[in-house]
């Protein structure tokens, strides 16, 4: 059920409308409950001109007196429509009369219990809503309290939803960011964009966001991108403040552009939220010398993977921060993909904006290395294929499966419908991106013997999902992605160790696929040497046992050097 709330200044004039059957849908006006369960209806009256005027005047009552005194309010009429669900049911008079009482009584316009409650009607003239109208002055002559009106009634209609069995509806925590107005997509709609200003505005400055490192670089950002006007607000001492952005042709009646400010944009775009998220990054180490530097879509591959661990620790500030984080990653993907990946990884970026914020305040400082790592890669060159996206795309889809389920448990219901969504579009991304590298991989699957081989491995590393993978069509671009890392001097089976240990396989669409994609990352490391393998053999971090893996150091023996294996010929 949605409830909407407006006031007015004249009694007469609500109840002319609630009960001109000319209107469309006014079929049979008629009262189902009021203040006193006495009150004159015009719907069931001879006279219907002269009742109405009854009604209002019994409405006025206390609103006359608090005059006489210059006690009423200017605003005096409360007006609150109720609509059920189109798949509801249709409820029958008595039961939208309990459902008026208690929301008068949930909003403070007449408490449960007090006599001096305000005076109100409900009036239902369609089968699917009824309008409850009211006049905000008490018997006692007092203004009704009734702030927050709009909340207290939206949490007594989804308890009568549950108790009545109707359609929940999925409700906010205040934290969307202000929808289009009417006015605003009208207006869009004429000039031939699918999206209003603001909309627009909001995703350039998110783009912007997840590509600086720094406020004034947010800025600079900002005012070299075509077709957009930035306005930057200083402080006496010339500090930065605040800014404003504006379209280019997006003016008002006087042909002066319509500015927006980042507040208004979305709530975690004001200035100062933007400042502490950018000071929350961790700069890239300068690479020492003879050193390379590390590869930034891989470390960004990384700092994704452990999101999904980093929601199930039960530090909701933390988490929140990394689901932000990670907010900016899908911002900046659409910057770094192929033209034809574009829409749906720019969609999938819109819809995940809902899903970064909740009532939880973030500690950004948790999130610094992932931030980090996306401002690294976007000043990388684009791959020059599909692979080390559809690296990053495959860790974001069960990202945003952690996601669901975070926000789940917390009933952030907006941010789960969000999530949801978003998985659409980064699953189609994801498998448009991948096929061609798992293509190429999948041609260089190593001979029948080094299958069987890893095979073997894949029983021992992840017994739980080796018939499945084994199975999967991805299995030789698996296996060709062993082949790969193994040539380099790497373990096949220590591989698919670590590779099973950095994350559960439970959410993975194709757990080969996932797997591929850590194979590859994590053979591009160096290979330990001897002196370092047996040092990481007498580590007690080797002693954890994973639930997704069988041996443990007090079941298996760790291993101090790789076991003897013909490598394939290159």
């Amino acid at each position: 059920m949605i409830a909407k709330i407006t006031g007015g200044k004249e009694t007469a004039n609500l109840i002319r409308y609630l009960y001109d059957t000319r209107k469309k849908g006014h079929t049979d006006p008629h009262l189902v409950a009021s203040w006193d369960g006495f009150a004159p209806d015009p719907g069931r009256a001879d006279n219907v001109a002269a009742t109405k005027k009854l009604l209002v005047a019994d409405l006025d009552l206390h609103v006359k007196q608090a005059e006489r005194l210059g006690l009423a309010p200017e605003q005096h009429v409360w007006h609150c429509s109720i609509r059920a669900a189109k798949t509801d049911r249709h409820l029958s008079d008595n039961a939208w009369a309990d459902i008026a009482r208690r929301v008068v009584a949930a909003t403070g316009i007449a408490p449960d219990g007090d006599p001096d409650g305000c005076r109100w009607v409900a009036v239902r003239h369609a089968p699917d809503h009824i309008h409850i109208a009211a006049t905000k002055v008490r018997a006692d002559l007092r203004t009704a309290r009734h702030w927050n009106d709009y909340l207290t009634a939206d949490r007594e209609l989804a308890a009568i939803e549950k108790e009545y069995g109707l359609f929940q509806v999925v409700r906010g925590d205040r934290t969307a960011a202000k929808r289009p107005t009417r006015a605003e997509r009208e207006k869009a709609s004429r000039a031939g964009h699918d999206r209003t200003a603001r909309e627009r505005l909001r995703t350039t400055v998110r783009t912007a966001v997840a590509a600086a490192t720094s406020t004034e670089e947010f800025i600079r950002l900002l005012e070299h991108t075509g077709g957009v006007l930035v306005d930057v607000k200083h402080f006496p001492s010339g500090d930065v403040r605040g800014y404003t952005v504006a379209l280019e042709g997006d003016t008002n009646g006087k042909k002066e552009p319509i500015w927006y400010s980042g507040s208004e944009l979305s709530p975690d775009l004001s200035f100062p939220k933007i400042r502490k998220r950018l000071e929350a990054t961790e700069p890239q180490p300068p690479v020492r010398a003879g050193h390379r530097r590390a590869n930034p879509w891989h470390q960004a591959t990384a700092a994704t993977e452990r999101i999904p661990h980093r929601l199930e620790q039960g530090d909701d500030a933390a988490a929140q921060a990394h689901l932000a984080a990670f907010g900016e990653v899908l911002d900046a993907l659409p910057l770094l993909a192929p033209k034809d990946l574009r829409p749906q990884l720019r969609q999938a970026a819109e819809v995940f904006e809902r899903a970064t914020r909740s009532r939880i305040q973030a500690e950004h400082q948790h999130a610094r290395a992932l931030r980090g790592a996306v401002r690294a890669m976007v000043r990388e060159p684009a791959p020059g294929d599909s692979a080390l996206l559809a690296m990053v795309l495959d860790a974001a889809v069960l990202v945003v499966i952690a996601a669901t389920h975070w926000h789940q448990l917390r009933h952030h219901d907006q941010q789960v419908a969000a999530a949801r969504q978003t998985l659409i579009h980064l699953q189609a991304a994801y498998d448009q991106a991948a096929a061609e590298p798992l293509a190429a991989l999948a041609a260089r699957t190593p001979p029948a013997s080094t299958v069987q081989r890893y095979a073997q491995d894949i029983r021992e590393a992840v017994p739980a999902y080796a018939e499945q993978i084994l199975t999967e069509p991805a299995w030789d671009a698996l296996a060709a992605a062993l082949a790969a890392a193994e040539a380099t001097g790497h373990d096949p089976g220590e591989l698919l160790q670590r590779a099973a240990e950095q994350r559960p396989l439970a959410d993975a669409k194709s757990p080969a696929k996932t797997l591929t994609w850590r194979i590859q990352r994590l053979g591009h490391r160096h290979v330990p040497s001897p002196t370092a393998r047996a040092a990481q053999a007498r580590s007690p971090h080797i002693s954890r046992t994973h639930p997704f893996t069988r041996t443990t150091a007090e079941t298996t023996p760790a291993r101090t050097t790789p076991p003897s294996r013909p490598h394939r010929s290159r």
